[in-house]
């Protein structure tokens, strides 16, 4: 019995990995190998354009973007600088892109989310305190305190934020599975969109007097 049940589960593993799958990327999946992004093209599409095969060279794969250090002299002590199809020619329809995020002592990367990506983060130097918000009506908090060669995953869409809680700088690389993640912030969302939203609106939402509105619209445009 034992046999037959072996063979069963061998069977059963074969025949899955025989089975087609699923993609879960957030991008479509390409539909040739690569599609380096043609940017002497104007159309308007869903991703870019893509170039002459033909021109495309090995440099079209490689990029420096990550490679120093970004400037954390602001308000939030903070710098995130992306490697996607907007500045990586070659990530276009690879349904991937990456970002280095420097932070100064006490520095933090304020609540926002990332509307066509999930996020695995891995924290190369330093400790942080991570953490992200369930959907309504749960609201519940996930937060953890992560240190050097730690992970930590942000499902997609979901406000989350990293604060640095060590005694220095730290350096943190997140990976996403979109060529061009999106990234909302909360609070510049609310209080330093273009046109402004109507301040009646924030004041009714979020129980502030007109005053108060003005005073977060004046805080976050610093930011």
């Amino acid at each position: 019995m034992a046999l037959l049940w072996t063979r069963l589960a061998i069977l059963g593993l074969i025949t899955a990995t025989m089975q087609p799958q699923i993609s879960l990327a957030a991008d479509a999946d390409p539909l040739q190998d690569f599609c380096v992004k043609d940017t002497n093209q104007q159309l308007h599409v869903n991703g870019f354009p893509c170039r002459d095969p033909a021109q495309v060279q090995a440099s079209d794969f490689a990029s420096a973007v990550l490679k120093n250090p970004g400037n954390t002299s602001n308000g939030l002590g903070v710098a995130v600088t992306a490697a996607n199809a907007l500045n990586f020619a070659g990530l276009n329809t690879q349904g991937v892109s990456v970002a280095r995020i420097d932070f100064a002592k006490n520095g933090l990367n304020p609540p926002h989310v990332h509307p066509r990506a999930s996020e695995i983060l891995f924290l190369a130097q330093g400790t942080l305190l991570v953490g992200f918000v369930t959907s309504t009506p749960e609201n519940k908090l996930f937060a953890q305190t992560i240190n050097a060669g730690e992970l930590f995953i942000f499902p997609r869409g979901l406000v989350h934020f990293q604060l640095n809680v060590g005694y220095g700088t730290a350096v943190a690389f997140s990976g996403f599975n979109s060529q061009n993640q999106g990234t909302s912030q909360v609070a510049k969302a609310l209080f330093a969109s273009n046109p402004p939203i109507d301040d009646a609106v924030l004041e009714k939402a979020l129980q502030l007097s007109a005053a108060d509105v003005q005073h977060l619209r004046s805080l976050i445009s610093k930011t």
